[in-house]
């Protein structure tokens, strides 16, 4: 809980030793990164014992933030919707949320698009591999506009939870805060409850988080551990692209947009700065999640709007990922034409883009979900699997990128559409994050 300094106050000075949680799970990162590099150069059998507590202590702290997400979405979005008394306003809200998700990932598409053909990192390598590795993901497809819509509305609100299906459980919530409404008075209680459970969730990801350290620096040295350093001689230029694209992306549309929308730029830095790395580490945008909740929130973000907005984008605002369609797609293209001599015109290139544009919006619930639309495209306009094949070696070092900037995205999103219903506190966003507040935790808010 953000709690200002008493007036005159003298502070308590940090111990040298004292790490925050930021400067802990960096920590982590980059020992995490050392111990797979020593890894890698271990034969499989020497290694094997090292990968199975590794994946062990990466695995419990992905299945304790799992946990927590469902009754956190759930609660925070009934507490925030039904605690404003007005369906309008929510109506409003989705609408400029869904408005701005499809003009952001527009323009991912249109980066991607610009830095594969300007860098062109499939020319001069032709098709190796087999598409039979692909396995199951070759076996699923992206649902349909008409299979998404219907999918967004749960038979079960407990077998949602159990999947952890986001945007299910989302849409339950919002009906479910508009019976608290309709209830009137015999609904508070309902009320009281929900915001209860979200300060007692928010507390338990507190508790969590400490283990965060562990879980990132496991995840990372399992990564680095399995694709060692020779798989980016190889396709390295595809791996740069990407993340040159990214970067290109974050500073000029993101930063765009935070100028537009007056986004304090040093606070939300700060906010962001824990969900991204996680995010990136674990390559897993749910493990990313409660922090991200708990930080917009003290960053100023009015609780109904984080609770729409945030779950709402892991459908509909998937920046990095939609990016990472347009390079990849084109640089199995770039490989194609090396290898058959059959060149795929810019035309076709946009037609494709429009085709992910629309795809990449139903892929929440299948396994795998870009490589999943990946293969639809290719195979909708005539190209090699083999492609998708050959991306797999490196898709570990693409995922946490595009995974980083798809939490990164979300939480733009939901401070611009607060910025946009002129609910956004800039007072409590410097008191948290801000210059205003404590520095010497490392993240500007004292807990």
């Amino acid at each position: 809980m953000v709690t200002p300094h008493p007036a005159g106050a003298a502070e308590a000075p940090k111990r040298w030793y004292y790490l925050s949680l930021t400067k802990q799970i960096m920590l982590g990162l980059v020992l995490g990164v050392v111990l797979g590099v020593i890894l890698a150069q271990l034969p499989p059998e020497a290694r094997k014992t090292w990968d199975e507590w590794l994946v062990l202590i990466r695995e419990i702290f992905l299945h304790l933030i799992k946990a927590m997400i469902a009754p956190l979405v759930f609660a925070s979005v009934v507490q925030g919707i039904a605690g404003t008394g007005d369906m309008k306003k929510v109506g409003r809200i989705g609408a400029k949320a869904l408005l701005y998700f499809e003009i952001v990932t527009t323009a991912a598409l249109a980066v991607g698009l610009l830095v594969v053909n300007l860098a062109k990192p499939g020319v001069g390598l032709k098709l190796v591999g087999s598409a039979s590795a692909l396995g199951a993901a070759a076996q699923n497809k992206p649902l349909t506009l008409i299979e998404t819509i219907l999918h967004s509305f749960p038979t079960s609100l407990i077998d949602a939870m159990a999947r952890n299906d986001v945007l299910q459980v989302v849409v339950f919530a919002v009906f479910f805060a508009m019976a608290v409404i309709a209830a009137g008075e015999a609904g508070k209680p309902v009320l009281v409850w929900c915001d209860s459970v979200t300060q007692v969730m928010f507390k338990f990801a507190g508790i969590i988080m400490k283990f965060a350290p562990f879980g990132v620096g496991a995840a990372i040295a399992v990564t680095v551990s399995h694709q060692g350093v020779d798989v980016l001689f190889s396709l390295g230029k595809l791996v740069l692209t990407l993340y040159s694209a990214l970067v290109i992306f974050v500073v000029v549309v993101f930063g765009i947009v935070i100028a537009v929308a007056k986004v304090p730029l040093k606070a939300f830095y700060r906010a962001v700065r824990e969900p991204f790395t996680i995010a990136f580490t674990t390559a897993n945008s749910e493990a990313a999640l409660p922090k991200a909740f708990d930080n917009m929130e003290k960053l100023g973000v009015p609780r109904g709007i984080v609770g729409f907005v945030l779950p709402a984008g892991y459908t509909f605002n998937l920046d990095g990922s939609t990016l990472h369609l347009a390079v990849a797609s084109v640089f199995i293209a770039q490989v194609a034409e090396t290898t058959t001599g059959i060149h795929f015109s810019i035309g076709q290139q946009i037609t494709m883009m429009i085709t992910l544009m629309i795809t990449s919006k139903g892929v929440a619930a299948v396994p795998r979900a870009s490589m999943v639309v990946l293969i639809a495209a290719l195979q909708s306009f005539g190209l090699p699997l083999e492609g998708a094949a050959m991306i797999l070696g490196v898709d570990a070092l693409l995922d946490m990128a595009r995974t980083s900037v798809n939490v990164l995205g979300n939480c733009l999103a939901s401070v611009v559409v607060a910025r946009w219903e002129g609910e956004f506190d800039d007072k409590k966003a410097e008191l948290s994050y801000g210059d205003a507040a404590d520095e010497g935790d490392g993240l500007g808010v004292r807990e």
